[in-house]
């Protein structure tokens, strides 16, 4: 459970986004796995020397939510790339009226995450569900990255911002952030559940993102806002 009460609910998140919101499938492009299969290619192909098996290193969703199976999993840190919502999500958790956001690993800085270790003979059939996952939208770049473990460095595969996709935001506020995140929903749900889930997920690890904690409770309080003025207020801490 994490260490920490959050102000950001699934409750308060569920109140505040009644209305479920129907799939657009024109709100994004796709690409399918054959198109997907040539940069998979070349992601192994670049790959360093494995000194003990493929890695991946999730520090979003996948840490909650992993499409792979794995034999081990380590908390581990990348450095020169930092945890942030920049990625615009006009899809899944997010509309072409009220886009959404979702985390990208974008330059500068560093990030605490999670590494797994993946199982199988064949890697490359192991990985593509997460491959598919992350890169159809044109939103990602996979990288292989060092990451720093309590057991020594590993080389993981993970995935940063696309700074020439027209999801990336650029650098913005927090403010504005928060905005997109407390308005932004899609067919499989809010941009603030991917976010309370994100958060919930990393305090689990005993990993405490200043990023994700401010934005939780910036979220919060937008959401409650949103809320009918005859509704009883979310109270701070209230599990979700």
């Amino acid at each position: 459970m994490p260490d920490q009460r959050l102000d950001l609910t699934l409750d308060l998140i569920a109140r505040a986004h009644p209305t479920p919101v129907a799939d657009d499938a024109t709100a994004l492009a796709l690409m399918s796995d054959a198109e997907l299969a040539p940069g998979l290619a070349a992601a192994f192909a670049a790959r360093p020397l494995p000194a003990e098996g493929l890695w991946v290193f999730g520090y979003g969703s996948l840490i909650w939510r992993p499409e792979f199976t794995y034999s081990e999993r380590r908390v581990g840190t990348v450095h020169g790339y930092h945890r942030r919502f920049c990625l615009l999500q006009r899809r899944f958790r997010g509309s072409v009226d009220n886009p959404g956001l979702v985390l990208a690993l974008d330059a500068g800085g560093s990030c605490d995450g999670v590494a797994f270790r993946l199982t199988g003979d064949e890697a490359a059939e192991t990985l593509l569900p997460v491959w598919r996952r992350e890169m159809r939208g044109n939103g990602y770049i996979g990288r292989w990255v060092t990451v720093e473990t309590a057991a020594g460095q590993i080389q993981a595969l993970t995935f940063v911002v696309n700074p020439d996709s027209d999801r990336y935001t650029g650098p913005i506020s927090d403010a504005a952030i928060a905005d997109r995140i407390a308005s932004g929903a899609g067919h499989l749900g809010p941009s603030a559940e991917y976010l309370f889930r994100t958060v919930s997920a990393c305090l689990a690890e005993g990993i405490r993102c200043p990023h994700l904690l401010t934005l939780q409770g910036m979220v919060a309080e937008r959401l409650r806002a949103r809320l009918p003025r005859s509704g009883n207020p979310d109270r701070p801490g209230n599990s979700g």
